[in-house]
């Protein structure tokens, strides 16, 4: 019979395995091993607080409030619904994410430009128009804006609240100039790279964000009903608690607006117990990154 440390190891690695394969897919470990390891140059040296924060397990609450954020701009959510696959594939598009995140933050150069380059064709073929007939296309520069605004606002703020190590004020201005960096590489038009920029550029979205049908359909589904076993289910809702509690008040009206989820109803500070519950246990049972390769 193993002892109980032995247990306690056995427990972690099995946790460790199952959360990475459900954000990483099955080519994540062969995938994560070249990300960290091939030798050449990057984009972000080792120090950067890009790094700090998309290696962070509070990504995991940051990643689903940006979700919830992006889907209120009408004419980005349209262009997901239509053609992401974010309900016949959920798991395939958090792998195509997680993996962009983290080629673009810790691979090559030469990987993180090819990364980019994959995307921007992909978002050149991307073409629709809304039910009120608004036309649209995946590489407008606005919407790859708004896109990367709401990310870099949900993962910043899910790193402040939940990250092991908060940053200071310049720390938040140098994220933001990293990030904007693979922005501006996507595509984006004048990414914000500090924090008076990320709110102003916020404050001049606002009106046009608005939930929609398509918009309360994605948020019951990533809020009530997720492709879940049922013993992920509590430490999922405790994410998604966390996650509806990091948008501003305006965003989390709009988001659940009468719902019903467990995310709508638990009070802020319980929600924010619960997020710093499930981060913790998503720090502690994840295998660390395999030695960085230097960066030259």
């Amino acid at each position: 019979m193993p002892s109980p440390t032995t247990a306690v190891r056995l427990i972690r690695r099995r946790a460790g395995e199952a959360v990475f394969l459900r954000v990483a897919g099955p080519d994540g470990a062969r995938n994560r091993q070249r990300i960290h390891s091939t030798p050449g140059p990057r984009w972000f040296a080792p120090d950067r607080p890009v790094r700090r924060v998309h290696g962070d397990a509070s990504m995991f609450v940051g990643g689903l409030a940006a979700l919830l954020l992006q889907s209120l701009h009408p004419v980005a959510m349209a262009a997901v619904a239509a053609h992401s696959g974010y309900r016949g594939d959920p798991w395939g598009r958090l792998h195509r994410t997680s993996t962009f995140l983290a080629v673009t933050t810790f691979g090559t150069s030469a990987d993180a430009e090819a990364a980019v380059a994959r995307v921007r064709e992909v978002h050149s073929r991307v073409r629709g128009r809304t039910a009120d007939g608004v036309p649209y296309r995946a590489d407008d520069p606005e919407l790859l804006a708004w896109v990367h605004i709401a990310e870099a606002d949900c993962f910043l703020r899910a790193h402040q609240r939940y990250g092991r190590h908060p940053l200071d004020p310049a720390g938040c201005d140098a994220y933001l100039a990293d990030t904007a960096r693979v922005a501006r590489a996507l595509g984006a038009d004048r990414p914000p790279e500090d924090m008076r920029e990320l709110a102003s550029r916020m404050a001049r979205f606002r009106p046009c964000l608005r939930p929609t049908a398509a918009s309360r359909d994605t948020a019951r589904f990533l809020l009530t009903d997720p492709p879940l076993p049922g013993a992920a289910r509590l430490p999922y809702a405790l994410l998604a608690a966390a996650a509806v509690d990091l948008l501003p008040p305006w965003a989390r009206a709009a988001v659940t607006g009468g719902s019903g989820s467990a995310a709508e109803r638990l009070p802020g500070p319980a929600a924010r117990a619960g997020g710093h519950a499930v981060t913790r246990a998503i720090r502690w049972a994840l295998p660390p990154a395999p030695p960085p390769s230097p960066r030259g």
